[in-house]
């Protein structure tokens, strides 16, 4: 793995032997609160990729977020819990001081050539190239290594508690600089959506990352065959209610491509 990229940076891990990896929190995907959510979930899917006994490519990648990630380093263990014929079950933690600060599964499975359906209509919506790029970014760091393109539900301009009605966005979104997709920037892009309750209420209240899901949808293989870098992500919340709020996102490719599909769990604080 090239280290050019900062993404590429942030996942780099050490191989320490028997499931074990050392990694360290990377300053360009600094969040309010320790790393950006989306960045810890890529280096939790990373310690898989690299182990020596995975079976096949990822299919499901669940995450909780225990406690807030303390910039510094961190051990991340990962170890199969069963493999099947074409399909491996994976537990991992990543500690701090001794202590479990995260925790994820995952599902790599072996895949075959067998039925494709693709029922999901990606939204008509212009090509990333005619739509507006935002300048105007929230002062953190991580925002920052991603090219955003608003079409719909941006962060409100005015927090005044107004509710709009809608917690649904379309944004088209690449690493900034380019860099071409793969399963750890899909998880992470997972993520790049802001809290839906911002959008809904106007109001930039506390909030926080529970538990975070990605199911991916391609292979290695058809991920370095789709030109372009732009990914649209479709996301909206179905249910907010007393401190917890969840988030359905869609990840599509420039050719209408499901690449992904993610749930989240968050709280807020008001």
């Amino acid at each position: 793995m090239s280290l050019d990229h900062v993404f590429d940076q942030a996942l780099a891990l050490e191989h320490a032997g028997a499931g074990t990896f050392h990694g360290q929190t990377h300053p360009a995907y600094a969040n309010m609160v320790g790393p950006f959510g989306g960045v810890t979930a890529a280096q939790m899917l990373q310690a898989v990729w690299l182990h020596p006994e995975r079976l096949g490519e990822p299919t499901a990648l669940t995450v909780n977020f225990c406690a807030a990630v303390a910039d510094g380093a961190f051990t991340i263990n990962a170890r199969p819990l069963r493999t099947n014929r074409s399909t491996q079950h994976w537990l991992m933690t990543l500690e701090q001081s001794g202590e479990v600060v995260i925790s994820a599964t995952a599902v790599t499975a072996m895949r075959r050539e067998t039925l494709c359906v693709q029922e999901a209509v990606m939204p008509q919506v212009p090509a990333p190239q005619h739509a507006p790029l935002v300048s105007q970014k929230p002062p953190v760091s991580w925002v920052q290594q991603y090219e955003l393109r608003y079409l719909k539900g941006e962060l409100p301009t005015v927090w005044d508690g107004h509710d709009s009605g809608s917690s649904e966005s379309l944004v088209w979104f690449a690493d900034h600089p380019p860099r071409p997709l793969d399963f750890a920037s899909l998880t992470a892009f997972a993520d790049v959506f802001f809290p839906r309750v911002w959008l809904r209420r106007a109001n930039r209240v506390p909030i926080g990352t529970v538990s975070m899901g990605v199911y991916f949808h391609v292979s290695a293989t058809e991920l370095r065959s789709i030109s372009g870098m732009h990914v649209l992500g479709q996301a909206h919340s179905h249910v907010m209610h007393q401190g917890f709020s969840d988030q359905t996102g869609v990840l599509w490719s420039e050719d209408g491509r499901c690449l992904a599909t993610t749930h989240q769990c968050m709280y807020y604080r008001e």
